[in-house]
């Protein structure tokens, strides 16, 4: 089974106010010390497992971890490949920002073994930037575009869709555009209105609308239509590429293998003492620091997952993937299958197809594919 390993750096410039990631705006970083926080959660992590997978992918996320050097980037690298044996072609991803992009700083991560970037340029038109609280602008998202292409083979673009006011035509062109720059792979999110967001209070007092769901479906479809064309396939809902370019980290995930999570508020699913367990660190940076040096990690939820919990779990994740869940697989590995009444009045009203011993959801399912798992569970 593939194994990963995803790092959380908690720290941004600024707070977005769509965003409800566990992100943190800080005055001043020590870089040293936040990044021995992680290298002891690692060591944590590899001792208390019952064996020692290899490691196939390994991913910086945030946050914003290009606010990282090049040199804690590396320590990190260090200490992984130290702790377990590593595959011959890691994927080894960094999620960046336009506005902390620079040449030096990309050359910097791919000396120390940075091979994919994942970009979140998030709008191609400066007023919906400014109204998403980015920091850059277009005329950057483009420079920091060809930086990225210029020293990575593998660079992923992120935009959001289903922003205030837009409407198709003008996704239909800003989508196109995006398309033309010539990434292997986009990742195209529908913005949702999280709870204790900025957005959040703006939309219940009125200040901020959003395409209704109609008009989001029909941004949805223009999405699918407009990526189709153009060769990069939606393996999963939100997740565009060309054959061979998918995410291998977060296919990990869809595919419910193993993975470490370690920094502040990451979340794992890991062997730990022959169970798979599920980890979720403290989500506030100083509370996690203080409790890493106390207690050698900073996971506030250490949990046996039940086999129940865990096939309901591995049923969620599959089921986005245009790939579809392998029902013979997963009787083997968790003992059950979904109810096959249930599949069959799914698949009566659209939502799903089943080919052989494959499940997959159908366009119509992946628009409303929450509502599908909630009734197939």
């Amino acid at each position: 089974m593939a194994f990963g390993v995803y790092v959380h750096w908690p720290f941004c410039a600024a707070k977005c106010p769509y965003c409800d990631f566990n992100s943190h705006v800080r005055t001043a970083i020590d870089q040293d010390g936040w990044v021995d926080g992680i290298l002891t959660e690692l060591d944590w992590v590899a001792q208390h497992q019952t064996r020692r997978p290899v490691v196939e992918t390994i991913f910086f996320g945030g946050g914003t971890p290009s606010l990282m050097s090049g040199q804690s980037v590396g320590r990190v690298l260090q200490k992984i490949a130290a702790l377990w044996p590593m595959a011959n072609d890691p994927e080894i991803t960094l999620e960046a920002n336009p506005a902390s992009a620079d040449a030096a700083r990309f050359a910097d991560y791919r000396a120390a073994g940075v091979n994919r970037v994942s970009l979140g340029v998030q709008a191609l038109n400066d007023a919906d930037l400014k109204r998403l609280g980015r920091l850059h602008d277009v005329a950057e998202a483009k420079v920091a575009l060809k930086l990225a292409m210029a020293n990575f083979s593998r660079v992923s673009l992120d935009l959001i869709y289903a922003r205030p006011d837009q409407s198709d035509a003008q996704w239909r062109s800003e989508l196109t555009e995006a398309l033309s720059f010539g990434t292997d792979h986009l990742s195209l999110y529908q913005l949702t209105i999280e709870p204790e967001t900025p957005y959040a209070l703006l939309r219940r007092n009125g200040s901020l609308q959003i395409p209704n769901d109609d008009i989001a479906a029909g941004l949805y479809e223009t999405t699918q239509e407009l990526t189709e064309a153009a060769g990069l396939t939606a393996y999963e809902i939100s997740n565009h590429a060309r054959p061979g370019q998918e995410s291998r980290h977060n296919l990990i995930y869809w595919r419910y293998g193993d993975y470490a999570g370690v920094g502040p508020g990451a979340h794992g699913r890991v062997d730990l003492g022959g169970q798979r367990t599920a980890t979720a660190a403290i989500k506030l940076p100083e509370r996690w620091r203080d409790t890493v040096s106390k207690s050698g990690h900073g996971f506030a939820e250490q949990f046996a997952v039940s086999d129940s919990d865990a096939a309901r779990e591995h049923l969620l994740m599959n089921l986005r993937l245009s790939e579809g869940l392998d029902l013979a697989g997963y009787e083997w590995r968790w003992g059950t299958r979904p109810d096959a009444a249930k599949i069959a009045a799914l698949a009566s009203q659209g939502f799903l197809r089943q080919d052989g011993d494959v499940l997959k959801a159908t366009p119509a399912g992946r628009l409303l594919l929450n509502r599908v798992i909630e009734e197939l569970l």
